[in-house]
């Protein structure tokens, strides 16, 4: 039996009631999210979540990811969303703030529940994780795959040891995370890499870059693309004592890069853009499965109306 490691911090599930499953989203490149817990016990520094929290008047720093708010009905709530004559089988977004498949998942399995009710609807849906968990899931996710678009996200900004360890404390090593998009893949499944965020000074060596392109490619993830580190209030207060306890002599770079923004100007970060560009292209990053799972064409007819 494989050994676990132990628990970095306890956690407390706080099990409560939701009114609604499907939350409307703005500005962030797709229509509606669904996120089956609050809080996530990964923890990253970086995670823009932790902004939200400030702003809800809830714990962004360290405490951030002790309490796991658990939405024990969500996938009846969901379902009786997706029943209504009004919705519109639009794509959700599976985990957008919160980990689908933190340890949390493995107690209450929520997201699977929330992941059969999409396939009973035939609803197009899209994921993003750092979970090698989802692999438990490759049942549902390959029928679900059949009746309607699918895809899935795993994030890997960095295959850097020491990097990973000290800014996503709570999460699988990468390896494990490739190894589950490898598994995903030979099933069929649609699944690419997001390296987000790169860190400057940290993760953007060419060499850094370089090593999670080639073990994309190697896994045969269907695609990759990155984006560059934000820091908004709530986020830019813990990263940057994470930055100040391990990594000190950014500190000043980093002040000066991101004094009263939340985001690089272009021209910090058009660089590695073009290299993680140049990298993917050079290693072939793309779509080569050998079996494919997808939905059965429209009928003609439907294709017209639509």
């Amino acid at each position: 039996m494989a050994s676990v490691e132990p628990r970095l911090v306890d956690v407390d599930y706080l099990e409560v009631q939701c009114k609604s499953a499907l939350n409307p989203v703005k500005n962030m490149g797709f229509a509606w999210s669904l996120n089956p817990y609050t809080g996530c016990e990964h923890r990253c520094a970086f995670c823009y979540v932790r902004a939200f929290e400030l702003r809800a008047d809830r714990p962004s720093d360290d405490r951030y990811g002790r309490t796991v708010r658990v939405k024990l009905n969500v996938a009846a709530v969901l379902r009786s969303e997706l029943a209504r004559r009004s919705w519109r089988q639009e794509t959700v977004v599976i985990g957008a703030a919160t980990d689908p498949y933190q340890p949390a998942e493995g107690r209450y399995r929520l997201t699977r529940q929330c992941l059969e009710v999409f396939r009973d609807f035939a609803n197009p849906a899209a994921m993003i994780t750092r979970g090698p968990m989802i692999v438990r899931d490759i049942d549902v996710l390959s029928s679900l795959a059949r009746r309607a678009d699918l895809h899935i996200t795993f994030s890997i900004p960095t295959v850097d040891d020491e990097i990973w360890r000290k800014t996503e404390p709570g999460t699988a090593h990468p390896r494990q995370r490739l190894r589950a998009i490898e598994k995903l893949v030979a099933a069929g499944i649609d699944v690419g890499v997001g390296m987000a965020p790169i860190l400057p000074g940290l993760s953007d060596r060419p060499d850094q870059l370089e090593a999670v392109v080639k073990a994309a490619r190697a896994v045969g993830a269907t695609g990759l693309w990155a984006n560059m580190l934000h820091l908004k209030d709530g986020t830019r207060e813990h990263f940057m004592s994470v930055l100040s306890r391990h990594w000190p002599e950014l500190v000043p770079r980093y002040e000066h890069a991101y004094r009263n923004r939340a985001y690089l100007p272009p021209n910090f970060g058009e660089k590695t853009m073009q290299e993680v560009k140049r990298l993917r292209s050079h290693h072939g990053v793309s779509d080569r499965r050998r079996v494919i799972l997808k939905p059965p064409p429209q009928p003609e007819q439907l294709a017209f109306l639509n």
